[in-house]
């Protein structure tokens, strides 16, 4: 998560109708890099910071997944009532650009976001239901489901190649409205708590701007739409305390949540 230095743009879309759980772009775009979505927070009218997030589909329902302290961080203080996300409003020209607003509380001041926690102790994880009718229609995005799930955590190998799709510093093409990937690698046991908490670790360049990106690994058993399966949630970069900051470079390692807390977060069933 990163502080954002202007608001992203406000434009609704009009005659909003339901929309598909993933819109089949009409370019040769890599589809994993329509998963993500740029998200920015707000109090009120006042931009606070930008971070990143993913599309997740379940029973027909959509939902954003991003990091929780992007939504609530009560150490810093910050405390964003809504956020905005940026789509694509059109399948075949991503330079078309529209932004949807997502109250975080309802008019009783509940959350309308579920957060993580299991056994350890909470998980930096939330998910935001996403009304489809808000979407435009003719918009191009891509989302993971239960089938990009790994079944069974320990085969994926230690030091195993991934990527992070995101916006480190809000860095993206700005054209055409996609996020960067980062390169990574898995870097503690895969299927195994690090620290006795429900995550791992992954060697690489990160920055803020990239909490709640998705961490991947392809896949092409995963599906021929989307062949990448989703291991996890990157939450923050990871350093040590007693790191002597001038003889003792960053360990460069970041902690990803295991994505499969999206089974405990998703509601069983619509609502009535």
């Amino acid at each position: 998560m990163t502080q954002a230095q202007t608001p992203a743009p406000s434009a609704r879309p009009a005659d909003p109708q339901p929309a598909p759980a993933a819109a089949r772009p009409g370019s040769a775009t890599d589809p994993l890099l329509l998963t993500t979505t740029r998200v920015s927070t707000f109090s009120g009218d006042r931009v606070l910071t930008a971070a990143s997030g993913f599309w997740f589909s379940d029973g027909g329902r959509l939902f954003l997944v991003t990091s929780r302290h992007v939504l609530l961080d009560a150490d810093s203080g910050h405390h964003p009532d809504r956020v905005e996300l940026e789509l694509h409003a059109d399948a075949r020209d991503l330079t078309r650009l529209s932004v949807i607003s997502r109250r975080l509380y309802d008019d009783n001041g509940r959350a309308v976001w579920r957060q993580g926690r299991d056994s350890g102790g909470a998980i930096d994880v939330a998910v935001v239901p996403i009304d489809t009718s808000a979407l435009p229609a003719g918009a191009s995005w891509r989302c993971f489901t239960r089938q990009h799930l790994v079944d069974e955590l320990a085969t994926v190998a230690v030091g195993r190649p991934l990527l992070i799709v995101g916006y480190p510093l809000g860095f993206h093409d700005t054209v055409h409205h996609l996020p960067v990937v980062r390169q990574a690698g898995v870097a503690s046991a895969f299927g195994v708590r690090f620290q006795g908490q429900g995550c791992f670790l992954t060697d690489a360049r990160t920055h803020r701007g990239s909490s709640g990106a998705p961490v991947v690994l392809h896949d092409p058993a995963a599906g021929a739409e989307l062949p990448w399966r989703l291991l996890g949630i990157h939450s923050s970069r990871m350093d040590m305390a007693s790191r002597d900051r001038i003889e003792d470079e960053s360990l460069g390692l970041n902690v990803a949540w295991y994505a499969d807390i999206l089974l405990a977060l998703l509601p069983k069933e619509n609502p009535a």
